[in-house]
This record gives C-alpha cells, sequence and structure tokens, in this order.
C-alpha cells in the first residue's frame, strides 16, 4: 500500500487526550484538514511536500513574502497535480489575511524566528490549530505572551520538533520506558552540526560556498546568521531537549528547575569565510555567539541534563544524546551502548543497532513503509501525521503547548546566563504546578501520531 493510498484508508485514533470543547473549531470530526501555511521557504515547502502526498489534506492557501518562494512552491503543486493555492503576499502583515479566512482549520508557520510569536498568537486567536517550526519566541515574556493567549483560546499549539520522533530516539524512549537503562540520572542532547554551508552563500544558490548572509542571499543565509552576529546563546535548543524532555517526563511528573550557560570565544565563522573567500569583509565580524555553547540545567527529580549548540566548527553531523541510567548508556555519537551484566562483553560496547532491532518503537515498526522517503529520514512523516491528525480529531497534539514553551525558552534563559557572567536561572513553570499531575503519554500508542 502506497502512502497515500495509507493515508485515505487508515484512521489512526488518538486516545489519553483531553478533547477540544464542543464546537470548538469543527462542529465534529473531520476527514479533511485544510491547511494554511505561513512561509514557504526551504521547511516551508517540506512540509507542502507532506501534505500533497496526503488524501485527508488539502492546502487551500499559502503566504510568503518572496516571489522565489511562491515559484517554487507552484511548481510543486504542478508537478503533484493538485489545485493551486490561493497566495498572499506584499508585505509582513499578508499572513492575517490569510488566517482570516473561515475554511482553514490549521496553520503551519515556517518564517524566520523573530515572526513566529505574533504570527502564532494571531493565528490561536483566529481559532486555528498552530503548527509552529523552532523557536517560539525571541524573549522569555515572549513564551509567557503565547501562553496567556493559549490559556484564554485553547487553541492548541505545537512546535514541529521532528526529532522526537526520530527512530533511534524512540527505540531509546521504549527502552527507558521497560527500564534497560535503569534509573535515569544524567542525559545529554544537543544540535551539533556543521551550518557553515547554511548561513553563508553567493547570493545565487545553495552552494555554500560563498560568503556573503543577509538579504542579498539566498536561504536561512538572509535572516538565520545575523543571529549568530547579534546574539550568545543556545539559539537551537530544541532537537535535543525535546526527546530528553520525553525521557525524562519533563512537564509530567518532572520538570527543569534551572540553567546554567557558558559560551566558547568565536573563531570558526571567520576562519570559515577566509577559506572560502580570502580577504572577504565579513571575515573581520565579530560574531557575539560562541562556537560551542553548553548549557546545563537540573530537574525536580534529581537528573541532570546537558545541551550543546554547536554549528560553527567543522564537524560531522549529531545531536550528542547520551542516556546514562544505574544499569546502562546509549551514545548516539558512537551508535553504542551498554548494559551491565546484558552487553556482549563486560565494560565494552555493543553496537547500538543490536539493541534497536529488539527494542525498535512499535509506532516505527507499524508506520515505517509509510514514512519511507519523507524528509530527514522518515521524522517529517510522524511529526506531520501527529498534527494533522490532533486537528482532524479535535484533539491536544502530542507536543503541545507546555512542552513547545518549554523546549524554546532555553534560548532566551542561556542568553541572560551568559550575560549575567554564568549566573543559573530559574526555569519557568509553564504549567503553573500542573507538571506533579500531568502523565507522559507521547508515543505510548497512536495517540504519539
Amino acid at each position: 500500500m502506497d502512502r497515500r493510498e495509507f493515508v485515505k484508508n487508515t484512521a489512526v485514533g488518538i486516545t489519553g487526550f483531553t478533547i477540544l470543547p464542543s464546537g470548538m473549531l469543527f462542529g465534529k470530526d473531520t476527514d479533511k484538514v485544510r491547511l494554511g501555511y505561513i512561509g514557504v521557504g526551504l521547511r516551508g515547502r517540506n512540509h507542502i511536500g507532506e501534505g500533497l502526498l496526503r488524501n485527508d489534506v488539502e492546502v487551500v492557501a499559502i503566504c510568503d513574502t518572496q516571489e522565489s518562494s511562491l515559484e517554487y512552491c507552484r511548481e510543486q503543486f504542478v508537478k503533484a497535480k493538485k489545485k493551486l493555492p490561493t497566495e498572499y503576499t506584499g508585505g509582513l502583515d499578508a499572513y492575517k489575511k490569510l488566517i482570516a479566512r473561515k475554511d482553514i482549520d490549521a496553520v503551519i508557520i515556517s518564517t524566520p524566528w523573530e515572526f513566529h510569536k505574533e504570527q502564532a498568537i494571531d493565528t490561536m486567536r483566529a481559532g486555528k490549530y498552530v503548527g509552529c517550526e523552532v523557536i517560539a519566541g525571541v524573549t522569555e515574556q515572549d513564551h509567557w505572551d503565547i501562553l496567556k493567549v493559549y490559556e484564554e483560546t485553547k487553541v492548541p499549539y505545537m512546535t514541529l520538533e521532528n526529532v522526537c520522533y526520530r527512530r533511534d530516539v524512540m527505540a531509546v524512549l521504549n527502552m527507558v520506558r521497560q527500564n534497560v537503562f535503569g534509573e535515569l540520572i544524567h542525559l545529554e542532547g544537543g544540535y551539533e552540526h556543521d551550518l557553515r554551508g547554511v548561513l553563508f552563500n553567493d547570493g545565487k544558490n545553495f552552494s555554500g560556498k560563498g560568503a556573503e548572509f543577509g538579504p542579498n542571499t539566498v536561504g536561512e543565509a538572509q535572516w538565520r546568521t545575523q543571529w549568530n552576529v547579534d546574539r550568545d546563546g543556545d539559539i537551537y535548543p530544541t532537537h535535543g531537549a525535546g526527546p530528553v524532555m520525553n525521557y525524562a517526563n519533563i512537564n509530567r511528573g518532572n520538570r527543569f528547575t534551572n540553567l546554567v550557560s557558558f559560551s566558547s570565544k568565536s573563531r570558526g565563522l571567520n576562519t570559515y569565510i577566509n577559506k572560502v573567500a580570502p580577504g572577504h569583509k565579513n571575515a573581520n565580524i565579530k560574531f557575539k555567539n560562541g562556537d560551542v555553547t553548553t548549557t546545563m540545567l537540573n530537574c525536580a527529580n534529581g537528573e541532570t541534563v546537558t545541551l550543546t549548540h554547536d554549528t560553527h566548527l567543522p564537524r560531522p553531523y549529531s545531536l550528542g544524546f547520551r542516556v546514562q541510567g544505574t544499569e546502562g548508556i546509549w551514545m548516539d555519537v558512537n551508535n553504542s551502548i551498554y548494559i551491565e551484566g546484558k552487553s556482549d562483553k563486560h565494560d565494552e560496547w555493543d553496537k547500538a543497532s543490536k539493541w534497536f532491532e529488539k527494542y525498535d518503537h512499535p509506532l516505527w515498526k507499524k508506520y515505517a513503509s509509510q514514512a519511507e522517503g519523507a524528509g530527514h529520514g522518515g521524522m517529517d512523516w510522524y511529526v506531520f501525521n501527529a498534527f494533522v491528525q490532533a486537528v482532524k480529531q479535535r484533539k491536544q497534539t502530542p507536543i503541545d503547548i507546555y512542552d513547545s514553551l518549554t523546549m524554546s525558552v532555553i534560548t532566551p534563559l542561556s542568553e541572560k546566563s551568559l550575560k549575567e557572567g554564568n549566573a543559573p536561572q530559574d526555569f519557568p513553570d509553564f504549567t503553573k504546578g500542573k507538571w506533579k499531575e500531568r502523565k507522559n503519554t507521547f508515543a505510548l500508542d497512536d495517540s504519539g501520531l
């Protein structure tokens, strides 16, 4: 069965979540989700690609300020032989016309980070589910503002954090829940990825061989690079934080209590520019963001967590996951697991694949064929499907407002810690005490989809 037929013929139940108030968004469950997209750059078009594969999704409208992005998007629809969506463009407020439409059930936001807060708040007030790319807000207050609107409207908000659905990450979650690692003691994760070729280009393509950034370039070099000029902190914490939060039951019987951050000197981007374009003026820029930012967190139940942001230096891709308990350890950087008394040899690593075959998460066993070919090794199918199924059935999203704000607020907290000389920062409790009673239901059954 191909992905189109699967989506057409399968109704994935979502149990264990609170049904939204009667009459909220839909009068009844819907067979087709009508989506609007704010931002159809590369990431937005990835989400559109997932939508175009489904018979239970209709992309009604798109919005972007750049004609080039809209043009690429049109090509997607033509190739898929789908009806072209209505387009909104012309200015930063153009999205407001999109969210005012009554025929849209949910909106996916994939714009530059500084626009997320306002666009998400306006979308919630318009009564439409929000699926937002990271991060939620720029300041800590932004996060409280988003929460306030959620509490007023009760419209679900989901950060589209796909690494929570990575196959090995979910296999380890399965192992954690079966107590394979024993009682958890320490966890690590991060965003450790050479992004130099993303942050700079020649203004013509995504070759990554140029040394330019700003409005005359393409892709994320137009806006993301400037964050590294202006800010010092963990500016992309969610890839590490999301999975770790599931392992440690954060917001569901546990919570982060405080954090402290450290930042290295900044040399990587200047060195890179000198290599690809010797003598280029941008090699003299003082990038405020350190090459490696390390954030350490305490948990209410006694675990410690380390998150790392490392995107300016030459290195193979890794998210640096580590799950360590009283019975053993997983480290993704060497793809290895050691379980005391159960590994092949005492004090020697097993290949992680041996354990993942045994503990492959049931949802990956069940839906791997449907996710085949989706972005990021299939993760994008899982996160997109989770969002769509929640909208279809008027249920809370599996990554909810509290999860979303918690993993995102690490950015401004890390900045504040660095500004104050590595001072510890109290971690906000967005659940306002509800974490003590909430249960972790992420991916326990098909509700994770």
